[in-house]
């Protein structure tokens, strides 16, 4: 007579939550190697030149695993150019930390800006959203975490240096990114350098701040104008 066991089963370790988390943690993984491979053929071929099994065999993956993550492949470029677009604002952020006047602040980002060809690639996936109104939900998140964090980066430098801004940092924010879009954009279409395209950034967008020192030389001349009315009128 066979006896019956009177073991229990073995549960796996760690239970369903751990699994369910070690599950995720490689779905995370898996959608961060696509994209890191998707990203450059897509700069360098375009959405059309690039194929689906290109980016597989990059990422050492299967061309389902693409469609299982991102659904279809115009999906993966617009989260591709609005991933690579956020990690253009935090380097123009990180570079403006070296600045000490607003002068510098100003030239370190635009420096930054159009050395990059993020905001180009970024431009081809709002072209494409015309289109695919499904993808733009993505794409307006993108555009209001850029500004929200431009402005918490514009303020925190204002306030850590003491200089008296010109406008909102919500404002300066918009009007940054706005104008890079635009130089960035004419300036690839007239095929010019990133130097070029710097310069011209700099001219539209002129003066966006005052350091502590030009604050009080301003109040001095403000000062002695008034003082200089006040005599005359005695």
């Amino acid at each position: 007579m066979v006896e019956k066991s009177t073991q229990a089963p073995l549960k796996t370790a760690g239970g369903p939550k751990h699994a369910t988390r070690a599950t995720r943690s490689a779905g995370r993984k898996m959608r961060s190697l696509l994209l890191d491979a998707a990203s450059p053929l897509f700069r360098e071929r375009g959405l059309s030149g690039t194929a689906i099994t290109d980016i597989a065999a990059a990422a050492n993956a299967f061309p389902s695993q693409i469609t299982y993550y991102f659904r279809t492949k115009e999906a993966l470029f617009v989260e591709c150019a609005c991933r690579d677009l956020l990690y253009l604002a935090r380097a123009t952020e990180q570079a403006a930390l070296k600045a000490h006047s607003p002068r510098q602040y100003t030239h370190a980002l635009a420096e930054t800006v159009t050395a990059s060809d993020s905001i180009a690639f970024f431009a081809e996936a709002l072209t494409l959203t015309r289109r695919r109104q499904d993808l733009a939900p993505l794409v307006e998140r993108t555009i209001e975490r850029l500004h929200s964090e431009g402005a918490r980066a514009y303020a925190s430098q204002v306030a850590r240096h003491g200089w008296r801004s010109l406008r909102a940092p919500d404002e300066s924010s918009r009007r940054f990114w706005a104008v890079a879009i635009g130089v960035i954009l004419e300036g690839y279409a007239m095929g010019r350098s990133p130097e070029a395209l710097c310069a011209e950034m700099l001219r539209v967008l002129g003066e966006q701040a005052k350091s502590a020192s030009d604050t009080a030389r301003l109040r001095l001349v403000e000062e002695r104008d008034a003082s200089s009315n006040s005599n005359e009128e005695d």
